[in-house]
């Protein structure tokens, strides 16, 4: 039965009579909405043809759908701005560009379509492109930022001397103003330009000229210090080991009131060398403070010979001791390798050229605190020990190492590269312990952490390593690494040697304990060398991959 055989008779005809004016204004409604399209009016204008006005709901889509937009198109030039770090870093191969161009353009195109087609808010499709915006953001602030990391380390053309004005520890002098009346003893047989220099630096300062004493040498500066003859000494900074060597305590009993630096500049034909052929890097590990290009000497002495096609890595170590002459700089006499560092890094290459009758085309002087950040931040290293033992309180800290491997921290691996006084051959063996971590370091850096991690290694060695290599041959480098990503061979040999005491150039005060070269180590290394250059792959080798 239907609705209205329940209703009465009056009831019945005032439904029909609702039904009928309804119907009515629904025709009247058709028939307006027709006129008004065949007048170019809208239909969803007023009586008088104006334009009703879009619901409150109608707005805010519109809005949202405007704001959705505007953030996907900064998206887009976020991602621009990112590329374009890239392409200035100038170190990813040309595919991973284009990966990472395809990927960001298919995020663009997903935040843009979100906005476009949904008929709600997209809330999910805004947030993800403020998300993308931050990201690209931060990410292209840290690949300029490791740009100007690794352009600050690249391309060294100058070497830096530190003169300095030592007196008594005692002494009531506390600037070289409270020296003016002092007596200055002055040696001109090693770099006498220098001390003229920082002579001339102190009588300008002063306004009048001091007194200088003349000495026959740097170990007769420090006797007359000691004896009161002079008041004061003139010397080089770089030449404190060496005082250190010959008198124990001698940081103790002095202080430095005056400094003064001198900047050298030095060979750069090295940046024209193709680093696609086979190349060698001495690697000089010093122990100082304040600019990195400080002449100073230098406690670990690699060379690396890198073969590109034949992925061959030989890593030759020589005791910081060794008894060699210094070319340009002893004459016939001979001095401590580690002695060479005091006249620049460029004396060191040279005096390990004429020992290995080969070339050295790039240096990269690093000191502790990279070694020790650049392992952090490599989340640690496997180093293989030849021999288990304590290390010393004067490596930096006392630990025990396993014979194998060892999983090192920066801390560690540090202390494991300077100890000598428990484990065999001293010296020898400490060479032969830094090319392990060397070794560890370049396993880990050619492995996809070196991706990961690429922006903090950068960052932890700048200002704590300098290197003649060019910003374009790094780039090249890097680039040829990622895109090949090849497993290298790596060997490492050690020149050997016998404990010696000799006069050396450097400080003829007395004798000072040498290396004595052992000659069919070194022609052994000679030998190496040159299998390296003939694109030969040596036996004994650790691979990168294992």
């Amino acid at each position: 039965m239907g609705r209205m055989d329940y209703m009465s008779d009056d009831e019945r005809r005032e439904y029909q009579r609702k039904l009928r004016r309804k119907k009515k204004q629904a025709a009247e409604r058709a028939n307006g909405d027709s006129e008004r399209r065949r007048s170019g009016v809208s239909p969803n204008s007023g009586k008088n043809g104006t334009k009703r006005p879009p619901s409150k709901k109608s707005k805010k889509n519109n809005i949202s759908k405007t704001a959705g937009i505007v953030l996907a198109v900064l998206q887009m030039a976020a991602s621009l701005v990112f590329i374009g770090a890239l392409t200035y870093l100038n170190m990813l191969p040309g595919l991973y560009m284009a990966v990472i161009g395809v990927v960001l353009l298919l995020l663009f195109a997903i935040s843009l379509v979100s906005q476009m087609v949904s008929k709600k808010n997209a809330i999910a499709g805004k947030v993800f492109s403020v998300f993308m915006i931050f990201v690209l953001c931060i990410g292209s602030f840290y690949v300029l930022k490791a740009h100007g990391a690794v352009k600050k380390i690249s391309g060294s053309s100058y070497k830096l001397d530190k003169m300095v004005v030592a007196v008594k520890a005692d002494d009531a002098a506390e600037s070289i103003t409270d020296a003016k009346s002092y007596n200055f003893g002055v040696q001109y047989a090693m770099k006498g330009d220098d001390v003229k220099k920082a002579v001339s630096s102190i009588n300008e300062e002063l306004g009048s000229d001091v007194t200088v004493t003349e000495l026959a040498g740097l170990s007769e500066q420090a006797a007359a210090l000691k004896d009161g003859s002079v008041q004061a000494i003139v010397y080089n900074e770089g030449y404190t080991g060496i005082l250190q060597e010959a008198y124990e305590g001698y940081s103790d009993d002095v202080k430095v009131i005056y400094s003064y630096e001198i900047k050298t500049d030095v060979d750069t034909s090295a940046q024209e060398v193709a680093v696609d052929d086979t190349f060698a890097v001495y690697i000089s590990g010093i122990d100082v403070y304040g600019a990195i290009e400080t002449n100073s000497r230098s406690d670990v002495n690699i060379i690396a010979f890198v073969n590109p096609t034949s992925h061959q890595v030989l890593l030759v170590t020589t005791p910081r001791d060794y008894y060699v002459v210094l070319p340009g700089i002893s004459g016939d006499q001979k001095d401590k390798l580690t002695h060479a560092g005091i006249y620049g890094v460029d004396a060191s290459m040279t005096t390990l050229e004429q020992l290995y009758n080969t070339s050295i085309d790039f240096y990269a002087r690093v000191n502790f605190t990279s070694l020790v950040d650049i392992v952090d931040t490599l989340g640690g290293v496997d180093v293989n020990s030849e021999y288990a033992f304590t290390t010393s309180a004067d490596s930096g800290l006392v630990m025990n190492v396993e014979q194998g491997i060892n999983h090192f921290d920066g801390q560690q691996a540090l202390a494991f590269s300077r100890e000598r006084q428990n484990v065999p051959n001293g010296d020898n063996q400490r060479g032969k312990d830094q090319q392990a971590v060397i070794t560890a370091m370049i396993k880990k850096m050619v492995s996809p952490t070196m991706l990961v991690n690429a922006n903090g290694i950068i960052n932890s060695v700048s200002g704590n390593v300098d290197t003649n290599m060019s910003m374009d041959q790094i780039q090249e480098l890097v680039k040829t690494q990622l895109g090949s990503n090849p497993s290298w061979n790596i060997v490492s040999m050690a020149a050997e040697g016998t404990g010696d005491s000799q006069y050396c150039y450097s400080y003829a005060g007395q004798p000072l304990y040498v290396t004595q070269p052992d000659e069919a180590s070194v022609s052994a290394i000679q030998t190496a060398i040159q299998s390296v250059h003939n694109g030969d792959v040596l036996e004994g080798g650790t691979s990168t991959t294992e």
